[in-house]
């Protein structure tokens, strides 16, 4: 498992390439404070990622600014804090419950918080359905739909057709950025339309984020905010921000 310093090194290159499309190891290492070896090392690891092309003596981005890293950089930032956000989801859930789970790398951690309970899960990617698989009391139901690559996020016609079919009490919803103003939005129009089929079939909906996403807007938009019973986020999210949401009639918890 990468370390807390190698994996913010791993995000202030990759913001640093995605910002001025093309550096240097040696203007990376400065930036960084580490070693040029280093740098190439982490270079390298990103490349195989699909975040930047290497070339010799530096590297050029492959992102849009718009667009959302890979999941397996993701999956490396704030794990302490997608843990705390996941316990108090699954605090939240009562036994006997039918619960779909979203994708991503917080809502994976909201399926492995629900593991040893008793109750029934549809998780939408399949890092989930495998997080939950072998679970002795949870009853889990796999939808039908073509995974993303890399996110393994399920999507599509037959990720909303079962969506559709059942009816659920609770939603745990990722998102991309959330804003009173522009609702909760996600990077990718394909995932954006199963979160809606999610919502929809669901009584209780439940969205997940980290603090930065409270102050940032994605490209496709998924629902207004007042759709949301209830946002789980993390002790450092604005107090603005969370004011604002707890003026739409959403509650806040911030852990």
């Amino acid at each position: 498992m990468a370390s807390t310093a190698s994996t913010d090194r791993l995000k202030r290159i990759t913001e640093a390439v995605r910002d001025r499309e093309e550096l240097s190891v040696a203007e990376l290492a400065e930036l960084t404070g580490a070693s040029e070896m280093t740098i190439r090392r982490d270079l390298e690891a990103l490349a195989d990622q699909g975040v930047l092309e290497r070339f010799r003596g530096g590297a050029r981005s492959l992102l849009l600014r718009g667009e959302e890293p890979p999941f397996a950089l993701r999956a490396q930032e704030g794990e302490d804090v997608k843990r705390r956000i996941a316990a108090e989801v699954a605090s939240l859930i009562a036994d006997g419950e039918s619960v779909v789970v979203d994708s991503g790398t917080t809502c994976l951690e909201v399926a492995r918080a629900l593991k040893e309970r008793r109750i029934t899960v549809m998780p939408l990617s399949l890092h989930a359905a495998n997080a939950l698989t072998g679970a002795p009391h949870l009853t889990l139901l796999l939808p039908g739909g073509r995974p993303r690559p890399g996110e393994l996020a399920l999507t599509g016609p037959l990720t909303e057709t079962s969506l559709a079919a059942l009816r659920f009490d609770t939603a745990v919803i990722g998102c991309c950025g959330l804003v009173p103003a522009d609702g909760l939005t996600a990077y990718d129009l394909a995932d954006a339309a199963v979160k809606r089929a999610a919502i929809a079939s669901s009584r209780r909906v439940i969205a997940v984020a980290e603090a930065a996403k409270l102050t940032r807007t994605a490209l496709a938009f998924v629902a207004p905010t007042a759709t949301l019973h209830a946002v789980v986020t993390d002790a450092s999210a604005p107090e603005t921000a969370l004011e604002a949401l707890t003026r739409e009639g959403v509650t806040v918890r911030a852990v």
